[in-house]
């Protein structure tokens, strides 16, 4: 599915192939329960003091909604298309620049590949920046720190799949929706734990059953943190179980199969990327 992987997955594959002395023949190890969890809404952040920034971004996603570039990028992700790398220039107060904040550890939306940065929200920002006429400047930082880097006039806007959330709200002004989200459960392969479960409910009464000597897997500051932990603005009632974070689902999923964790729980599209990419050199 995918053309190109994340730094953080391309060491972890360094390591898997080095362990399997450079077989060329994989098993699956981990495996994505296929039940969403939870229902979320992606949208990017823009500076509050910025009221122009977001009618010209609202108006620019109503365009690519429209005219089909946000389901041709999608295609390059999720179908056979070929990802398009995007580069970021040197932060320049002299010139003209968007400069936006990113998690780049996200894998469809934002992830590298040595300078160059890929991901359909990197790609819908270098269209943006073409369409604003200014230099397109990403600057690469931890997820909990890129609303706050917005609403502190660091950065232009915030493109990291960030959910829409209420506190998030105080940093930021939310763009229109252009993603619909949800988290999944990512477990060993041989694990039938939830072979049976039909839908969200089943798999919460699961956990539900489980105490804190189960230990489940998230991205700091993610839906799937507020998720397993919980969170009343959410309306997340959590579980008894560890919440163990991580900075990034691959360091999640790498513990999983370590077996340092049980579970791990993280939004729908990088799981499948990640344990696609496990899965092929394991």
């Amino acid at each position: 599915m995918k053309k190109f992987l994340a730094i953080a997955l391309a060491a972890l594959m360094l390591f898997a192939l080095a362990a399997c002395g450079g077989t060329s023949e994989s098993k699956e190890v981990v495996k994505v329960i296929d039940i969403n969890l939870t229902e979320e809404e992606y949208a990017f952040g823009v500076d509050k003091a910025q009221p122009e920034l977001l009618e010209k971004t609202n108006a620019f996603i109503e365009k690519i909604m429209k005219d089909g570039t946000f389901d041709e990028i999608c295609n390059k992700y999720f179908g056979d298309g070929e990802p398009t790398a995007v580069t970021s220039a040197e932060l320049d107060e002299s010139k003209d620049q968007l400069v936006v904040a990113t998690n780049a550890a996200f894998e469809p939306f934002e992830y590298t590949q040595g300078d160059k940065y890929y991901g359909i929200d990197m790609e819908i920002a270098a269209l943006l920046a073409q369409e604003l006429g200014k230099e397109l400047v990403i600057s690469n930082m931890d997820f909990d720190a890129v609303c706050l880097s917005v609403g502190q006039h660091k950065c232009d806007i915030a493109m990291a799949g960030l959910t829409v959330k209420e506190d998030r709200k105080e940093h930021v002004d939310f763009t229109s929706t252009y993603y619909q989200a949800s988290q999944k459960l990512i477990v060993k392969a041989d694990d039938t734990t939830f072979d049976a479960c039909t839908d969200a409910a089943s798999v919460e009464a699961i956990l539900k059953g489980f105490d804190n000597t189960t230990k489940i897997g998230v991205q700091n500051g993610t839906t799937g943190n507020f998720y397993v932990k919980g969170d009343a603005d959410w309306g997340f009632d959590g579980f008894a179980t560890e919440c163990v974070g991580y900075k990034n689902g691959a360091l999640a999923v790498q513990d999983l199969v370590n077996g340092n964790i049980n579970y791990v729980v993280i939004d729908a599209a990088p799981a499948a990327c990640i344990v696609e990419s496990i899965n092929e050199v394991a």
